[in-house]
Formats: structure tokens, C-alpha cells, sequence
């Protein structure tokens, strides 16, 4: 079995790192590009997540110097071909990270473009600044999104949205964002990171193995339900938690009264 993953922020270039008791905090760190995803970044991002695998924490990813990500390294993306396209360089981080156990917070500021927009697609949760500038230009640089844009996003914004970000290079700003479900708060700039962390503190107030169930659950196909449902919610009957949590509410509510009875006047 190996062994844990080490987080020390000195062996990460291409990403800021720290990690605390509940969860992990990952900055994109390549401002010289608008932090652009290169190589270097899929690959200590494969890290991050092996960590998390292993110890499952909420993540909460950001840009530094105002900016998310502006895509995948052009650069880079030139020189691939076939081969690469195949290997699913980006499509394959970005699946692992929509697939962690617990909660992916992407905290959004200006550009968020591309693989940027496609790493935010993954996350569960996304919020924004009024700065914000989210889509993919793919078909412009004469590509596809092909990293989960093309069926992460009708699911998020509807299939027409969809097609004219997709299609026709539309650009979403912030509101328009906001009033698809895109993101679905937005922050002044110098809050953006403080915003993502009370996201993280209300999760953080839950029972840990009941939102990393319910994420699955969640995510499960169509064809799962209700059999998933039922056999995920007899698990979480047997937990602990779950005695102690219920009790705890029932000590909480006059005379040990449940929900249901709660508010209800007597005869």
C-alpha cells in the first residue's frame, strides 16, 4: 500500500499549496501566462489529488494575481498531436478532480478561459468576482474543448447557452454567469478567497461521510437510481454520526420533538 502523499509547498512550482485540517488550498502560480495549464501543472495537480484520495478534504482551487486561468498553454498545445490528444492530458486531471470524495471549490477572478473554464466545469461549487471572463475560444484556435467542456457545460447553463459558448465563442461575464447557475455567488475581488473558505466552513458543519456519499450518489447514472439511493442511505444508518447528529437535534427541540412535530400546535 503506498504510502501518504507529501503536500510541502516546496515541491510544487507550478501550483501554491497549503493544506490544513479540513481542507486544501491550491493557487494556479504561472502568472508570466495568466496561469495557463502546462504539463507541470497537470502533474502536481495529479498529486494534490492523490492526496486527497487518500485523505479526502475539501479543495478550494484560485488563480493568484487576478486571473483563474487562461487556458491551456498555447505553447504547448501547438506542438501536440494525435498521440497527445489521445492521452487526454487535461480531460484525465480534470475528471480526477470532479471525481475527488469530498467538495471542489473553484474560486474565480478574471480570465477563466478554455482549460481554465473546463477545470471550473469540474468543481462542485463556483464562485466569482464582477471581473470575471469565462468560456472557451477553442474553435477559434481551430480545436474543440475537449477536456469536458462539450458535455459538462449543457448540463450546467442548457444546451443553447452551451452552443453559443462552444460554437461561437461566446464570452460569459460575471452577471451573466451568475444568472445562468455558472457560478452562483459573487464577490468583490479582496473577498473572493474569504468566500470560498465560509463555503468550505458551511461543508465543513456537515458529517464528512454523508457529503462524500451524497456527492456520489449525486453524480451516480440515471440507470443507478433508486437502488444507489437506498443502499448509500442504509450505510449512513448504521454511522455513528448519524445517532449522534439526530440525537443532538432532539436534545436541541422541546421535549425531544422531531421536524415533523415541530411548530405543530396541540389539540
Amino acid at each position: 500500500m503506498p504510502g501518504p502523499v507529501d503536500l510541502a509547498a516546496e515541491k510544487f512550482h507550478a501550483l501554491l499549496v497549503e493544506e490544513r485540517s479540513d481542507r486544501v488550498i491550491v493557487l494556479l502560480n504561472r502568472p508570466e501566462v495568466r496561469n495557463a495549464i502546462d504539463q507541470q501543472m497537470v502533474d502536481e495537480l495529479h498529486t494534490v489529488c492523490a492526496a486527497l484520495e487518500q485523505d479526502p478534504k475539501v479543495l478550494i482551487i484560485a488563480g493568484v494575481e487576478g486571473v483563474f486561468a487562461s487556458g491551456a498553454d498555447i505553447a504547448q498545445l501547438r506542438e501536440r498531436r494525435r498521440d497527445d490528444a489521445l492521452q487526454g492530458i487535461n480531460s484525465t486531471i480534470f475528471v480526477r478532480i470532479a471525481k475527488l470524495p469530498m467538495p471542489v471549490i473553484a474560486a474565480l477572478d478574471g480570465y477563466c478561459l478554455g482549460g481554465g473554464a473546463e477545470l471550473a466545469y469540474a468543481a462542485d461549487f463556483r464562485i466569482g468576482t464582477p471581473n470575471l471572463r469565462i468560456g472557451n475560444p477553442e474553435t477559434g484556435l481551430g480545436i474543440l474543448a475537449a477536456a469536458g467542456a462539450s458535455w459538462r457545460l449543457k448540463e450546467l447553463v442548457g444546451e443553447p447557452v452551451a452552443k453559443q459558448i462552444l460554437l461561437a465563442g461566446r464570452i460569459l461575464g460575471a452577471e451573466e454567469a451568475l444568472a445562468l447557475n455558472l457560478i452562483t455567488e459573487v464577490h468583490d475581488p479582496d473577498r473572493l478567497l474569504d468566500a470560498a473558505h465560509d463555503l468550505a466552513d458551511r461543508i465543513g458543519r456537515q458529517d464528512p461521510l454523508a457529503v462524500r456519499i451524497t456527492k456520489s450518489v449525486f453524480h451516480a447514472p440515471a440507470e443507478a437510481h433508486p437502488l444507489i439511493d437506498q443502499l448509500a442511505q442504509g450505510i449512513l444508518f448504521e454511522s455513528g454520526a448519524k445517532f449522534d447528529r439526530m440525537q443532538k437535534f432532539l436534545d436541541r427541540t422541546a421535549g425531544g420533538t422531531s421536524s415533523s412535530d415541530t411548530g405543530k400546535k396541540n389539540p
